[in-house]
């Protein structure tokens, strides 16, 4: 997925032997999640499908099936803000498997990626078997998978029934019980500084016990528009284009980490006022945003059930 995971473990004094052993069960379940989704592997489910045909069913794995129902109810809820089939547009701004360097493309080049794009093209048959419409159409879960990739590595730790345990891929996080100090596990979250780097102050902390946390954000992956503009690796899947409003960053917390990545990316595309209502319509779901001021600071907005989810 092209970043590093994280186990920590409390409570628990495990022997090397044992601590090689369960390293070998997460990074294999890590394994099976690329050998499903990933669009950099060209021998993955993902990338057999974005060859088939059109019109064409094509049997992949349960929890690729799965995964890609989810996607497509949060599209339907959303009204389309949140879309797992927008590979051909990822590519042609720069930030997928096929790009060679990030540029705004031409209107025709885009006009022809919308119409090779999109989940309204998509279904998903009662048999796991994944059916588009058109030709060239090919998915990317950037949007969602890393929170899958942490809920599988959360599902080897409960099998080894461990209860006291921290999971990351990059920012996307899960919790069972609490840390070494017995208390709720503190998430730090990062400020949406124009230069981030990685040890940058925090805007904000969580503190969370049997939660997931993920952030969506425009200030790792972005590149600078001739006329000036900053654009993200975030698309709205409804112009094509990278989203553009003054959300640095959207941390949503919730049940798991599927469910807080998808909804991270979604409600960034929404915005404020749209992705505070929507967030709402989630039962244990909330979410913090943190706006770019004029005056070069930010402020902090938090759906009603933030405080009560992430609070000691």
């Amino acid at each position: 997925m092209g970043s590093p995971y994280t186990v920590q473990l409390a409570g628990v004094d495990l022997p090397g032997s044992a601590v090689s052993a369960l390293r070998l069960e997460v990074e294999t379940a890590l394994e099976e999640v690329n050998r499903q989704i990933s669009h950099y592997r060209s021998d993955s489910e993902l990338s057999a499908f974005a060859k088939e045909p059109s019109g064409k069913p094509f049997k992949v794995s349960r929890d690729f099936a799965n995964l890609t129902r989810f996607a497509l109810e949060l599209h339907g809820k959303s009204g389309g803000a949140f879309d797992p089939a927008l590979g051909p547009l990822i590519n042609l701004w720069g930030f997928g498997e096929k790009s060679e360097r990030q540029q705004v493309p031409s209107a025709d080049a885009l006009r022809l990626a919308l119409a090779a794009s999109g989940a309204r093209h998509l279904r998903v048959t009662p048999s796991d078997e994944l059916v588009k419409d058109v030709p060239g159409l090919s998915l990317n879960f950037g949007g969602v998978g890393k929170g899958f990739g942490v809920d599988e590595i959360i599902r080897v730790l409960r099998g080894h029934g461990f209860t006291n345990c921290y999971a990351s891929i990059a920012g996307d996080v899960r919790v069972l019980g609490t840390n070494a100090h017995g208390a709720r596990w503190k998430i730090g979250i990062s400020a949406p500084l124009s230069l981030w780097r990685e040890n940058d102050p925090m805007a904000a902390v969580a503190a969370l016990s049997n939660q997931a946390i993920s952030t969506s954000g425009d200030y790792q992956k972005f590149f600078f528009a001739a006329d000036g503009r900053r654009l993200s690796h975030i698309l709205d899947p409804r112009s094509g284009e990278p989203v553009q409003h003054n959300v640095g960053g959207v941390t949503v917390v919730a049940g798991d980490c599927m469910t807080a990545d998808g909804l991270a990316t979604t409600l960034f595309v929404l915005g404020l006022e749209r992705g505070l209502a929507f967030v709402e319509t989630w039962t244990n779901a909330a979410a913090l945003f943190i706006l770019r001021e004029q005056s070069g600071t930010f402020r902090l907005e938090r759906s009603s059930r933030f405080e009560r989810l992430t609070s000691p």
